[in-house]
């Protein structure tokens, strides 16, 4: 398979920074390397997005800060998403925070409609993102791409790239979820995604939900894309994340769910965020992220 790698250091949309330097730490950590071992190509291995620096802009409105840049730069990536999918590539996009998102769902949502696909969205974070500007707290747009993907909140965020809502919420899978806002909870409800929280796992088993998790994208999209957070994962095993929470899914889990992903055959495009070399302990947390995506794209232990 044609992996075209996409560097996407965005960093505007949360408080804590660090994450700009994610893309170049999963690259170090042997990304390139480790695909080339599993028989793929890495077509662009080095394409970095230029996005101007946090420390030098101004956050312009307080409800949806940097609005502008990261509404620029979202475009940019949702272009190349376009472009690699449309060329029968497999974009992997290397972030950068979660804002990202916007960008890489506009174009993978803009090449499936060329193509007459459904496209289903799942979405692995400790976070719902399903804020708008009107219920947020922080106003931090990465707490509000999912629900602008959706449909839900500012029309420069839900008509980024084009006008329209990306993903249907009735396609959109959570897996991992640990915290959640009061409102956006409600909004989540609302829109109709479907969300298996930790409680959720811890209840019902993981092999269980993984089960459930293929049937539901088998059973009504044709082609998914996977954003993965690396703060889904417990921070004893992924500490270099932009917000650590404790009580998430083991190593073990996290690779369990990129390999039962994989095995659908319906996995088109992914993203891996919020890897925080500043917080990040030897590396270990960029590593664990390319042992993941090689799990997504066909690795398996036996």
């Amino acid at each position: 398979m044609k992996i075209h790698i996409i560097e996407m250091p965005l960093d505007f949309g949360g408080n804590r920074h660090g994450s700009d330097m994610g893309p170049s730490a999963i690259r170090l950590a042997g990304l390139k390397q480790r695909l080339e071992t599993l028989s793929h190509e890495a077509v662009t291995s080095f394409s970095p997005i230029a996005v101007s620096s946090q420390e030098y802009e101004q956050p312009g409105r307080s409800d949806a800060k940097y609005l502008a840049q990261i509404s620029e730069s979202c475009c940019l990536l949702a272009a190349r998403t376009e472009e690699a999918v449309v060329a029968g590539e497999f974009p992997l996009v290397l972030g950068g925070d979660h804002s990202i998102a916007l960008g890489s769902i506009a174009g993978v949502s803009a090449a499936c409609k060329k193509k007459n696909q459904r496209l289903g969205v799942l979405y692995v974070d400790a976070h719902g993102d399903f804020n708008t500007n009107e219920t947020s707290p922080s106003g931090n747009i990465h707490g509000m791409c999912l629900a602008a993907s959706c449909g839900y909140g500012l029309k420069q965020l839900t008509d980024l790239y084009q006008p329209g809502v990306k993903v249907s919420p009735e396609n959109v899978c959570y897996v991992g979820l640990r915290d959640i806002d009061l409102e956006e909870k409600k909004l989540m409800k609302t829109a109709g995604v479907t969300a298996f929280t930790m409680s959720d796992i811890d209840r019902m088993g993981f092999s269980s939900v993984l089960k459930k998790v293929s049937v539901f994208f088998k059973s009504r999209v044709d082609a998914v894309h996977v954003s993965f957070d690396m703060d889904v994962i417990d921070p004893m095993f992924a500490p270099g994340v932009g917000i650590p929470l404790p009580g998430g899914l083991n190593y073990r889990e996290a690779l369990l769910l990129m390999e039962e992903m994989a095995s659908t055959g319906l996995v088109c495009s992914a993203e891996i965020v919020e890897v925080n070399p500043v917080l990040d302990v030897r590396n270990q947390t960029a590593r664990m992220a390319v042992e993941l995506m090689a799990r997504l794209l066909g690795d398996t232990i036996y």
